[in-house]
């Protein structure tokens, strides 16, 4: 597949001008990420922005204990790297990768320089980023006020968002962990949904099959963060078209043409 159409994987660079994006086109390099590999540290300037295609990516708070909660996640609709166009350079949070997958990745100058001086740019990415405060700050009201079943609902919805299937290669600790809760909790709320028919849990793996189901089990956090990245980013955050498929690795998922 010709780089320039494969770039469209990401919805945020489908969402670029085309003369400014085949101008980003030679800067952009291919990479893999692995489950559980650090993209940007805590306190840490960042030397590339990632744009993901096939993985999940989770930015996470660590506290002084190490113990750490998600506060946003992003995929193929978004960047990784915020910090670096926002004048800030470093941020408190981490960036884990949650899902393996594809990505594209570009310097930090590369990113600084276009944001700078190409205004569509700079107002794409804007616009990205109030869409990811607006997801922060629903995450903050989910934790504080609703039940884990329905915040497991919506952290399903996020990441099907996100990824080209119907399939979520994750654990249940790994769960607990991002919602910062026992993994008891967890087993018992996943439980739930599969008794009501809306998911199918095996080892390491989570399959969606009532995506409807799930949306009205939610809590309104979801529909809300939703609807913000479809009126901020309207050619780049419809959800892609869910299909079921099974994962060939335990870390890698199935690519597909997102349109722009």
């Amino acid at each position: 597949m010709p780089l320039s159409m494969d770039s469209r994987r990401n919805r945020l660079l489908a969402a670029l001008p085309e003369y400014e994006r085949q101008r980003w086109l030679p800067q952009l390099e291919a990479v893999d990420l692995t489950l559980g590999q650090v993209l940007h540290e805590s306190g840490c300037p960042p030397t590339h922005a990632y744009f993901p295609t096939s993985a999940l990516v989770s930015l996470l708070y660590v506290t002084a204990e190490g113990a750490c909660a998600e506060i946003a996640v992003v995929g193929n609709e978004g960047i990784v790297g915020a910090a670096l166009f926002m004048g800030g350079v470093t941020t408190p949070g981490r960036a884990v990768v949650q899902s393996a997958g594809g990505a594209w990745r570009m310097k930090a100058q590369c990113l600084t320089d276009a944001f700078e001086h190409c205004a569509p740019v700079r107002q794409l990415l804007l616009r990205f980023v109030q869409a990811l405060m607006a997801q922060m700050a629903q995450t903050a009201v989910c934790n504080r006020h609703h039940s884990l079943d329905q915040r497991l609902c919506r952290r399903l919805l996020l990441s099907l968002d996100r990824l080209p299937g119907s399939e979520l290669v994750t654990t249940q600790q790994s769960i607990a962990n991002l919602l910062g809760v026992r993994r008891e909790g967890v087993t018992e709320a996943a439980l739930k949904l599969e008794s009501a028919g809306l998911i199918r849990h095996s080892r390491g793996c989570i399959e969606v099959l009532d995506r409807a189901g799930l949306e009205r089990r939610s809590c309104e956090c979801y529909a809300v963060v939703r609807k913000e990245y479809q009126r901020l980013l309207p050619a780049a955050a419809a959800t892609p078209p869910v299909r079921p498929h099974r994962a060939v690795a335990a870390e890698v998922f199935e690519e597909l043409v997102g349109a722009a």
